[in-house]
């Protein structure tokens, strides 16, 4: 859809009309619910008012509700959204990852992405949003293929069975650790979970051998240095460390995987590109690193690259 009215809609959020070969009116509304953008309402009508307008942007409102909530029952939108086969491995993962890969809410704009999109092996993103606080995770697990996609299940199922029932970021580190210990046969993951608190303006992490964030404040990128733990599922006598980090409104804050800085990818120098777009959505800053990466690997990363962005805009329970 690139240069299309569609991608325009899709982009800006907001309602287009343009007047057709015959005098009718084409009018095109975004379909999305809560960041989650799910895609576009076309009509053509004989004519339209302000009254009409509202009318269509209200039926897009609701139309992403029903696709929301139908979705779950059918396969219908898969297979409207997907060009190719799926690997076995990422049809696993995908059944990892929320049903919605951004978010919204007066406090942050979330965003997330994972190339390439039909064969992946071992990289999960996953987050939950409570009444005051935001549960983000990013994780890599060892190796490619089916055998990283179990992997990355069993990673992800006790980080939720942790945070379902309620456990600090240690804990589900903790959990996350012994079920890789007692059921990985060796193998490991990397990963950094996260807790922001919408109250107070905070993130509690935990880094279990991943690569570092980078920030962008005020118009300059750099890498938040974290202390680092071993990776889930390598034995070690020290605990899991919690670290806190402050938020300011207009900070935006981006979390990878290692597959979007090895090997063609590192030639993409992501702290210019995060300059550049820093006016853009989180929506299309996720889309235009994952871009980058896949055009300095030809179109097809050897690795799995995934990346989270989280704007902070403080207002209502922030600072």
């Amino acid at each position: 859809m690139r240069g299309s009215v569609h991608e325009l809609v899709l982009r800006d959020q907001r309602l287009h009309r343009e007047p057709d070969s015959e005098g009718r009116q084409r009018v095109i509304a975004p379909v999305t619910n809560r960041g989650d953008c799910i895609g576009v309402l076309e009509m053509t009508l004989p004519h339209t008012d302000g009254d009409v307008l509202r009318h269509v942007s209200e039926a897009a409102h609701t139309l992403a509700y029903i696709i929301v909530t139908d979705r779950r029952f059918t396969d219908a939108y898969q297979w409207g959204q997907r060009t190719t086969a799926l690997t076995l491995a990422a049809e696993i993962q995908h059944q990892l990852l929320p049903s919605a890969s951004c978010c919204e809410a007066p406090q942050f704009t979330l965003a997330c992405a994972l190339v390439p999109a039909d064969d992946i092996g071992g990289d999960t993103y996953d987050y939950s949003l409570d009444r005051d606080a935001l549960h983000l995770s990013l994780t890599d697990a060892m190796g490619h293929d089916v055998d990283s996609a179990l992997l990355a299940t069993l990673l992800l199922g006790a980080l939720r069975g942790a945070r379902r029932t309620g456990c600090h970021v240690a804990e589900q580190a903790r959990q996350a650790h012994q079920a890789l210990l007692a059921h990985g046969r060796g193998a490991m993951a990397t990963g950094q979970l996260l807790c922001v608190d919408l109250t107070r303006a905070r993130i509690e992490l935990v880094n279990a051998g991943h690569p570092w964030p980078l920030r962008l404040r005020d118009g300059v990128v750099q890498e938040i240095p974290l202390s680092v733990n071993l990776p889930f599922g390598v034995p070690s006598p020290v605990p899991y460390r919690v670290q806190e980090l402050d938020l300011r409104p207009g900070d935006r804050i981006i979390l990878l995987t290692d597959g979007m800085q090895d090997r063609e990818a590192a030639s993409v120098d992501l702290s210019v590109l995060l300059r550049r777009t820093r006016h853009l959505h989180a929506r299309q800053t996720v889309q235009s690193l994952t871009e980058a990466v896949k055009d300095a690997c030809q179109g097809r990363p050897r690795d799995d690259a995934s990346v989270i962005c989280l704007d902070w805009h403080g207002g209502i329970g922030g600072n």
